[in-house]
């Protein structure tokens, strides 16, 4: 492996676990969920969509192209469907928090899975 590959692989562990602290937080604290403050949602969504386009650009290979695209329409359908909203009833952060979480991976994943599949669909047009 490539200097440059573990480079992109530590940068996209980093990436995640930046989601995962600030689903944590907005997810922990009512006063940063939204509808109360949508200007923390919206600028950890506007930071994370930055950092997706990037890994989308520069470090996911063209061997990982087809995992990565079934993970990120997973985690889009696993966000959609909002699994862990039942948990705020019973244990009110907890849902939350979960929720924000999967969100905020998605919402780092989605960008790179477009960026790839434009890639893949310009790879295939390309080779006809």
């Amino acid at each position: 492996m490539g200097q440059m590959e573990k480079v992109g692989e530590y940068a996209f562990i980093a990436f995640v676990i930046i989601a995962i602290i600030a689903g944590i937080v907005v997810g922990a604290v009512p006063d940063y969920r939204p509808p109360t403050n949508t200007d923390i949602d919206g600028w950890v969504t506007f930071i994370l969509v930055i950092l997706g386009i990037i890994v989308g650009f520069t470090t996911v290979t063209e061997k990982e192209t087809q995992p990565f695209l079934i993970a990120a329409v997973a985690l889009a359908v696993a966000n959609a469907a909002e699994p862990f909203a039942a948990l705020n009833m019973v244990l009110d952060p907890l849902g939350y928090i979960a929720d924000y979480i999967v969100k905020y991976i998605a919402v780092f994943v989605i960008p790179a899975a477009v960026i790839l599949a434009i890639k893949a669909v310009y790879a295939l047009a390309k080779t006809r």
